[in-house]
């Protein structure tokens, strides 16, 4: 069992001994998108909670669905615990049913699922996806389209937890393989088991200027 757990690092560290990273003042705030259940796995909550405490110790607020329930709530308190910034976005019909996080940074409370997609993708400057169910797909390949198409320039990643992701990534290798996708855009899906990595990786990805498909102002 793989654990993600945090400590020194080669290279600086802190006063209280924990592993410093040079600031991107490219990656200000990132989505998260992940399961409103907790999943099968601890590895699962481990890694949400890995993600959370890992930006806040580089600097990057956390933008998220603002639920309080399975991996979405793991996640957000693990950030807050830390003493980092988390911003919430949901939906009214969902705050009603009190699924809202109500410890939070900021919580902007919206009319629809699609307004709040928009204002998650607005407010942040990078995309990871962790292990979750339909909409936790939905949301992450929404964004990852509109950087396909040109509509924003943001890097989009998945943590591949156990090799939770491992189907996904082989269905992108077979659209490649098919001619659905061009290579460019394969390389657009970055994914890593490691959450360090990854965010290493969204911070150095740059996003290919492609010509928009549609107009739309960039995001």
């Amino acid at each position: 069992m793989q654990e993600y757990i945090f400590g020194r690092r080669a290279g600086s560290t802190d006063s209280g001994g924990l592993a410093t990273f040079p600031y991107n003042p490219s990656m200000r705030r990132i989505c998260v998108f992940c399961g409103s259940s907790s999943g099968a796995r601890e590895n699962y909550q481990q890694a949400a909670q890995a993600v959370g405490r890992l930006l806040c110790r580089r600097g990057i607020d956390l933008v998220y669905g603002g639920g309080n329930v399975g991996l979405m709530g793991v996640l957000a308190n693990a950030c807050l615990n830390e003493g980092g910034r988390v911003i919430g976005v949901i939906p009214q019909a969902l705050a009603d049913r009190e699924l809202a996080h109500t410890g939070l940074t900021e919580l902007r409370i919206v009319s629809s699922m699609h307004e709040r997609k928009a204002l998650m993708a607005d407010l942040s400057d990078a995309f990871v996806s962790l292990p979750g169910g339909y909409g936790t797909w939905e949301e992450f390949f929404e964004v990852l389209t509109w950087s396909q198409l040109g509509i924003q320039r943001k890097a989009c990643g998945v943590l591949n937890v156990d090799g939770y992701y491992d189907p996904l990534l082989a269905m992108a290798d077979k659209a490649l393989s098919e001619g659905f996708i061009r290579p460019v855009h394969r390389d657009s899906l970055l994914s890593d088991a490691d959450p360090e990595r990854l965010l290493d990786r969204l911070g150095n990805y740059s996003v290919p200027a492609l010509d928009k498909w549609i107009g739309r102002p960039e995001r």
